[in-house]
């Protein structure tokens, strides 16, 4: 058959008045014959549209253009508000879905408002809404860049009846032609052409050809057929014989052949194609290989076939040839016959034999790939099952994907491909699925390059198996071409014996066949599947356009089409324009024709992600404010409503828009949206697009209107209405009682369609349209219900819907408006999933008693060899989607090792999944080669349904458990209610109770903080002085603090807690608050009752404390109580009484006396109460006492005796503490004193001397007495004994030259002597010969043996210590000596001065601070130690200077001999009288013999030296300060001196006071003692040796001195040393006890003389020793 078409072929988008008839000879009957059209669902490019598509294979992308004009097309936003009302009168008396428009305010969320309007709009199944005037978004493809490539569509093929009736009429012609019989023409019935499908279908509907001739039923039918007016009797028999001729051969033809085709197309398939309208033939055979012995329908159709079946029934297949390495390539189910799909084998079934491409084997159509997800049975919207067509099950659920995908290259030069979620067939090859593929996008159909897509669809023709001219019952190389291998033998010999069906082109060798054919056919020949026709059918590809290229052929198509179809306006004699209405009467019409033939083109399914959406993108458009708005086709789907945010990856086509370019007459087929989702289409310009809905409670109406209109084509593809191919038109649907709904619409408009709703539509000129899917909350039961239909189709989903919900569910923010949806679905699924879980272990347990692992049940011997995992971690889809029904096994899947297939529960061991196993040898998975696998245990899979589903019950509990605390008692508790109060409020749900409970709770808080206030308010101290507010403010604080009382006197007023209890009590509530509160209030109300019986009887017969209790507990309920006040009244009263009654039993003193007085009067005592006047008495006493006591303690002279009587008379008498206690530490001290006076005294009288008391402590004792102003008796006979001590010390000083200093100078002078003595009597300094000193340093360094004791030559001068300052040499003996030891300045000496030393001249004078002491009489004064009466401190120090001494005369005293004497010893002599000369004692005797020897041996001085017995102080006197004062006076006569300067005489006389005028003491004062009470307080710091003794003294120039000549002595540098005074070496006077002359000349005392030097360095210490000699008296 072919179309009947003007030579050269019609343009593309021309009408064609087909007649479909061949010419006898086997050509065209117009002689026109075009390419052979692969029509089977495979897009083939017509020679049209290759002329169009003259740029070849440059990229779209890579394509320019001119840009459209969008001024030239209808927008929105373009002139006039679009606000047309719905139309009154639609084709086919159809009803206007409505439309909604929407405020600024309403449309800012689109799911919401979605919702708002979904009760009334779901009712249509579609609904136009209108955006607010204010929203127009822009245009955001480049028009100059966007190229697609279109589909062609021939109207009259898009319809079911139409292509039904069509298909029939191709098949009848070619079985007649090839059986040589041309059918030209239709045959002339009553001068019309015989309808011979309209024929077929009346007889078929009556019984069939025997049963209508029986019952002469041919009159009947031509009636039916039209044939009306008078009835020829010749009419039945024409139309018997037309049916008879060329209807009858056929019927007969396909009645033997069609079970054996259509067994054939299961198999290719990969299953039944259930649900399906006709029993499927692989039913009829209960085993996996038919016998020979069984009578097939391939058997009995043997003998009429033109292709050879003859190996189906083979009873064992060749061996499996090697597959192809094809991604698409698959493997044959069942090769060596049909295998009943809905029967369970007999134990042990004959294993399945593998499929090889071998003659007579079917290519395999399925091959695992996807996710799988398992479903329920669906319960509505599947196919309608007639008769005996099987139900239902795992058993027989259909495959209807394509089932040759990838083996039959496509004119294009592509392969299919049958990869899962990715970009379906796109206008340029390869490109959309490159890109989507880079950008990790998903499509939501199966991927077949050229596929069939019908336009305006969201999904490819499903079904995709064998094209219309190909049977391949073997896998294909990809470079094979059909008929270069024989389709029975599989092999390419004998070419020239193959033979072509003229329609699929596949190749056979005539001796294959059986019968086998010989020679070539002389008429056409075709293979039997072509004779009985698959069904198939899809639209062809189209060119390539820019969008004003498309824009210019739809306007030329447009204007063409209805430039003679529409009458004359006579206004203008002119055509009137083109109506809606007129576009839709013609498109009806054409699609009803079955004459006339018009091809469109429509640009459907375009990818938004390469060709560029319509809304601007935040990748392309970031700053465009409609980039990210919610009613973005690019956004609505992931909106937070939306379900689709829970997938991982874009889905093309679902969750990324697609565009469609359409033109006049393109339509979209009736369907409704993969996974029954809603979909939104906006039209962003062009034409008006009319749509068709039909409501979601309809669809099973209409699929089985549609089954009823076209059941061969149901019965050919049960999944007809997935491939979006067929249209019926809305009459008819009315006809068949499904409701029908209709709208246009319009640029800038959207359209809605609903879950399960039916839509279908055409566009009525040049228009763009953006689509996208979405899926708010209320859609999961329908995408459940999607799901389930898809898998009894064997249709793999888009995603799987397991996962999503279990996305959803593993989310944190899960909150109650989710889980209320998201609950029941995980509940379902989680019973869904157990249960099929536990229906299969009960087969997997019931194929042999095993002990098995996976639900840990059986205790036999035998163990489980299936392998069993739970695997959480996410694979890839392609191994999750069921072999068999190509649904998501994502919770748990049944993995074949052998052949790496995989299975849901469902179809899990029945399945013959591997080639040797028995079916019970799959379920118990034995030799290990099964493996079960679970996403999540069980528990784990209950744990995650059952926490939604109890977020989803919150509301629900919440609400059951106000129930239970209100229905509890009639007051419930407040603290139950606020817990529930603040529960609900976290629930994010609108509960009905909430409201109620929050105003009762609301108005019970208040009343209990109140309560509360009362019953835990702490106490208000009243002030009991108001405060004057100053300042800024104090107005408003005044305030505040008035408000402050005023709140606090209505909580101490019991009234209002009556009143506060009353309306709790009217609430009805119970709370902690109340109760304390009611507590209380009963408290003070029996308190008032105790407290008044108190009062009433005589309080004075109640115990004080009874009444205190009593008090302090009014007290404590700090509320006004008129009987408190009363009571502490007498309380107080009561309290002084008792408080003044033990008085008279304790010590008191005169200030609480005095302050009990006060009390008392305070508290209402009266003043001639008994007590009151004796406290008032014991006052009076106390008072004079105090006076009587502060007098003697005034006195100079305490009297002790009265002082003590006053003491023993206070323990009666109240009197003042501190006076008391100052009476009684004068006394103490008194006795104190007397004490340590006795015990002195008798210590000192111990004959044991180290039993003495120490001196100072004897002195501390007397100097404490001074405090005192008397003496306790013993004090004058201590007195005594210290005067005797004293008397020693003062010899002691005489000794040491220092008579008129302070007693404490002894010991720190003695010490000073002990330390020199030290080092000039170190007994390991020995002579040597004179050294130079090792460095010249001013000051001493503190490293070396400072003593010179470790070494005899580093220590130098008299005073024998390190070198040290200045140091000078003498020129005689040229030892070093000190220019300190010696007083002479550095000034004075000059550079050629040369010095002798006071060893080798005795006339020059050593200077000495102090008298140098003898060693006898210290020896003697040592002596009196014994007799003294207390231990002195010098003792230990004159002990050591004796010491030191006396060994040194002993060692020396082997150098005193004048008879050794000689020459020789003048080092020695030298030596040692120099440091008898720097020791501080004198040992006259031996210095005396070495100066005798020295003048003796080495004579300086003329005379020799004179004898030495004493050694004086060489210091020069200085002025006093009495002195000073008169030199500046200018006075002589110290008598002429003001009264104010002269020193005063101290005399102390006996029986007198010191201090006359002062009161006498109480007791006569011994004589006062006249020792000296010891060192000054000034002097008891001390003096540091250098500060007192070692004073340097001035000195004036010498010029005379017969020691030193003209020559300076230099001591390095330009230091030049002054000339030394030459008083030193005057000794022509003597005195009279000493041979040296005493250089200093005054006319002071001797005691100026001795502390002359003082006033300059002593400072304050030099000024008091002077003072204390000049006056003749020592003062502390």
């Amino acid at each position: 058959m072919a179309d009947v078409v003007p030579t050269g072929g019609p343009p593309t988008g021309a009408t064609m008045s087909t007649f479909r008839v061949a010419s006898a000879s086997g050509s065209l009957a117009s002689g026109y014959a075009p390419p052979k059209s692969r029509m089977g669902g495979v897009p083939v490019p017509s020679v049209s549209a290759v002329q169009l598509n003259v740029v070849g294979n440059i990229p779209l992308s890579a394509r320019k253009a001119e840009p459209l004009e969008l001024a030239t097309v209808e927008r929105r936003g373009q002139g006039a508000p679009n606000h047309e009302p719905p139309k009154p009168e639609r084709m086919f008396g159809l009803q206007e879905a409505p439309t909604f428009r929407p405020t600024a305010e309403e449309f800012k969320d689109p799911v919401q408002y979605i919702q708002s309007i979904r009760e009334e709009a779901q009712k249509y199944g579609i609904a136009k809404i209108v955006p607010p005037d204010s929203w127009n978004p822009p245009f955001a493809v480049d028009t100059e860049r966007f190229h697609f490539r279109t589909r062609r569509q021939e109207l009259n093929s898009v319809e079911g009846g139409t292509r039904s009736n069509l298909n029939y009429l191709d098949q009848l012609a070619k079985f007649h032609k090839q059986h040589g019989n041309s059918l030209t023409r239709f045959p002339s019935v009553d001068k019309r052409p015989l309808d011979l499908y309209k024929l077929k279908k009346a007889v078929e509907t009556r019984g069939g050809f025997e049963r209508v001739c029986k019952q002469k039923k041919w009159a009947e039918i031509g009636r039916d057929l039209g044939y009306s007016g008078k009835i020829m009797s010749s009419l039945s028999t024409s139309l018997k014989n037309s049916y008879q001729k060329w209807l009858h051969p056929y019927e007969e033809y396909l009645r033997v052949v069609k079970p054996g085709v259509q067994q054939m197309l299961e198999y290719e398939n990969g299953g039944p194609f259930t649900p399906s309208p006709a029993e499927s033939p692989m039913k009829r055979s209960n085993q996996g290989t038919p016998t020979g012995g069984i009578d097939s329908p391939a058997v009995r159709a043997s003998t009429v076939l033109n292709a050879s079946l003859h190996s189906e029934a083979a009873p064992t297949p060749p061996p499996e040839l090697p597959r192809p390495a094809m991604s698409s390539g698959f493997t044959p189910v069942n090769a060596g016959g049909f295998t009943a799909v809905n029967a369970q084998p007999a134990y042990p079934p004959q294993p399945p034999p593998l499929p090889a491409s071998t003659p007579g084997s079917f290519s395999a159509v399925n091959v695992p790939n996807g996710i799988h997800r398992d479903n329920g049975d669906s319960r509505t919207s599947t196919p309608l099952r007639n008769g005996g067509s099987p139900m239902l099950s795992a058993h027989n659920t259909p495959d209807l994907r394509p089932s040759v995908l990838g083996l039959t290259p496509l004119s294009s030069g592509q392969a299919f491909n049958h990869l899962k979620r990715t970009l379906s067939q796109e206008t340029e090859s390869g490109t959309n699925s490159e890109v989507d593929a880079a950008n990790g996008r998903r499509s939501k159909r199966v991927k077949q390059d050229a596929a069939p897509t019908v336009a305006g669809s969201h999904m490819t023709q499903p079904r995709q198996t064998t094209p219309g001219r190909q049977v391949n019952p073997r896998v294909r190389a990809p470079d094979e071409r059909p008929g270069d291998r024989c389709e029975t033998c599989g092999t390419d010999n004998d070419p020239s014996n193959i033979l072509l069906c003229d329609s699929c082109e596949a190749g056979y060798h005539g001796y294959c066949l059986d019968p086998p054919v010989k020679g070539i056919p002389d008429n056409d020949w075709h293979c039997p599947k072509c004779l009985v026709g698959t069904g198939e059918f899809g639209f062809e590809e189209g060119g390539v356009y820019s969008l004003k290229q498309f824009q210019e052929r739809a306007h030329s198509f447009k204007q063409a089409h209805f430039a003679n179809k529409l009458a004359l306006d006579p206004a203008t004699n002119t055509s009137k324009p083109v109506t809606e209405d007129d576009v839709e009467r013609e498109f009806w019409r054409l699609v009803e024709s079955i004459t006339e033939t018009v091809e469109v083109e429509y640009g459907a399914d375009i990818h938004s992600t390469t060709h560029g959406s319509g809304f601007p993108t935040i990748e392309r458009n970031p700053r465009d404010e409609y980039a990210t708005d919610p009613w973005n086709l690019n956004i609505l789907p992931y909106n937070p409503e939306s379900l689709f945010r829970h997938i991982k990856s874009d889905i093309s086509g679902m969750t990324v828009p697609w565009l469609y370019v359409g033109m006049v007459f393109s339509t979209f087929c009736w369907h409704n949206e993969d996974h029954y989702t809603y979909s939104a289409n906006y039209q962003h310009f062009g034409a008006t697009k009319t749509w068709y809905g039909i409501p979601a409670e309809d669809a099973q109406k209409f699929e089985q209107a549609m089954r009823d209109a076209v059941p061969e084509l149901f019965e050919r593809q049960p999944d007809l209405l997935f491939q979006l191919v067929t249209l019926l038109t809305p009459d008819q649907l009315k006809k068949a009682g499904v409701t029908v709904y209709a709208l246009d619409q319009r640029a800038g408009e959207f359209v809605l369609t609903f879950p399960q709703a039916y839509h279908a539509g055409f566009n009525h000129g040049f228009n763009f349209n953006e689509a996208v899917n979405f899926a708010p909350f209320d859609w999961e039961p329908s995408g459940e219900l999607g799901v389930e239909r898809l898998r009894d189709y064997r249709r793999q989903p888009c995603f799987s819907h397991d996962e999503l919900l279990l996305a959803a569910a593993a989310r944190k923010d899960v909150t109650i408006k989710t889980a209320k949806w998201l609950g029941p679905a995980l509940e379902r699924m989680r019973d869904r999933e157990l249960q099929l879980r536990a229906e299969f272990l009960d087969k997997h347990k019931a194929s042999q008693e095993h002990t098995c692992p996976i639900d840990g049940t059986g205790d036999a011997e035998t163990k489980c060899e299936m392998e069993h995992l739970v695997e959480e971690k996410d694979v890839h889809e392609d191994e999750l989607i069921c072999y068999f029904c190509k649904a998501y096994s994502y919770l748990s899947r049944f993995y074949c090792s052998n052949t790496k297939k995989v299975l849901c529960l469902r179809h899990a061991g029945w399945f013959g999944c591997c080639q040797g196993n028995f079916e019970v040898d799959r379920y118990l998975g034995l030799r290990h080669e099964h493996t079960l696998m679970y996403r999540m245990t069980d528990e784990a899979l209950s744990t995650t349904a059952q926490k939604v589903i109890d977020k989803a019950d919150t509301p629900e509990a919440w609400e059951a458990k106000l129930d239970s605390v209100l229905e509890n008692g009639p007051r419930p508790q407040l603290k139950a209610l606020r817990a529930l109060l603040s529960e609900g409020e976290k629930i994010d749900w609108d509960l009905s109770g909430l409201p109620d409970l929050k105003e009762f709770v609301e108005k019970c808080s208040e009343v209990a903080e109140e309560a509360l206030s009362y019953t835990t308010r702490k106490q208000q101290n009243r002030r009991k002085n108001e405060r004057v507010w100053r300042g800024r403010g104090a107005a408003s604080k005044a305030a505040s603090a008035a408000e402050a009382d005023e709140k606090e006197r209505e909580y101490r007023n019991v009234d209002n807690m009556k009143k506060l209890l009353s309306t709790a009590d009217n609430l009805c509530f119970d709370s902690s608050e109340i109760v304390a509160l009611r507590e209380r209030y009963d408290s003070i109300t029996e308190y008032t009752q105790r407290a008044g019986i108190a009062l009433r009887d005589s309080p004075a017969h109640f115990r004080i404390a009874t009444l205190d209790d009593l008090l302090e507990e009014g007290k404590a309920f700090n509320v006004d109580i008129p009987e408190i006040e009363a009571l502490e009244k007498v309380v107080r009263q009561l309290k002084w009484l008792k408080t003044v009654h033990d008085l008279r039993f304790e010590r008191s003193t005169l200030q609480e006396v005095t302050d009990l007085i006060a009390q008392g009067l305070e508290e209402a005592i009266p003043e001639h109460h008994p007590e009151i006047r004796y406290l008032q008495e014991k006052k009076v006493q106390g008072e004079l006492w105090e006076a009587k006591a502060q007098e003697l303690m005034s006195v100079e002279n305490v009297h002790y005796q009265q002082l003590d009587a006053l003491s023993k008379q206070a323990t009666t008498l109240p009197v003042k503490p501190e006076t008391l206690a100052a009476v009684d530490a004068i006394l103490k001290k008194q006795r104190d004193a007397q004490e340590l006076i006795m015990s002195l005294y008798e210590r000192s009288k111990n004959p044991d001397f180290r039993q003495r008391p120490k001196y100072m402590e004897v002195r501390n004792a007397m100097e404490a007495l001074t405090v005192l102003n008397s003496k306790p008796s013993g004090t004058i006979d201590l007195e005594k004994e210290q005067k005797r001590h004293e008397d020693w010390m003062r010899r002691g000083k005489k000794l040491f030259g220092k008579a008129n200093a302070p007693l404490h100078i002894l010991h720190a002078h003695m010490k000073q002597v002990d330390d020199r003595n030290r080092s000039c009597f170190d007994l390991s300094d020995q002579p040597r010969m004179p050294v130079e000193p090792a460095s010249r340093e001013q000051t001493p360094t503190d490293e070396g043996d400072v003593d010179g004791s470790g070494s005899s030559r580093d220590v130098f001068c008299i005073c024998r210590k390190p070198e040290a300052g200045m140091m000078i040499e003498c020129e005689l003996c040229h030892e070093w000596y000190h220019g300190k030891c010696l007083k002479i300045a550095r000034g004075k000496l000059k550079e050629d001065d040369k010095y002798t030393c006071p060893i080798c001249d005795y006339r020059v004078k050593i200077p000495r601070d102090a008298t140098r002491p003898k060693l006898e009489d210290l020896l003697v004064w040592q002596d009196e130690l014994p007799t003294m009466p207390f231990q002195p401190e010098e003792e230990d120090t004159l002990e050591s200077i004796i010491d030191h001494g006396t060994r040194f005369r002993d060692y020396v005293a082997r150098y005193i001999n004048p008879l050794m004497s000689s020459p020789d010893e003048l080092t020695t002599q030298r030596f040692y009288l120099r440091k008898l000369e720097g020791a501080e004692i004198l040992l006259s005797n031996e210095i005396n013999f070495f100066r005798q020897e020295l003048h003796r041996w080495a004579p300086v001085a003329p005379a020799p030296p004179p004898i030495l017995q004493v050694s004086l102080s060489t210091r020069k006197p200085r002025p006093t300060k009495q002195q000073k004062l008169m030199n500046q006076l200018g006075i002589t006569n110290p008598d002429d001196l003001p009264q104010h300067y002269r020193t005063k005489t101290h005399t102390f006389k006996p029986g007198k006071s010191m201090e006359p005028g002062k009161p006498q003491s109480l007791q006569p004062a011994p004589e006062p003692s006249h020792t000296p009470p010891g060192e000054p307080p000034g002097m008891r710091r001390g003096f540091g040796d250098q500060d007192y003794f070692n004073s340097v003294p001035s000195t004036s120039g010498y010029t005379n001195s017969p020691t030193f000549t003209t020559n300076a002595l230099n001591f390095g540098g330009n230091t030049s040393i002054q000339p030394i005074d030459p008083g030193l070496f005057d000794g022509h006077e003597q005195g009279p006890t000493s041979p040296i002359q005493d250089p200093f000349k005054s006319s002071s005392s001797g005691h100026q003389e001795m502390f002359g030097d003082l006033v300059e360095v002593g400072g304050g210490q030099a000024e008091e020793a002077l003072a204390v000699t000049e006056g003749n008296l020592y003062v502390d």
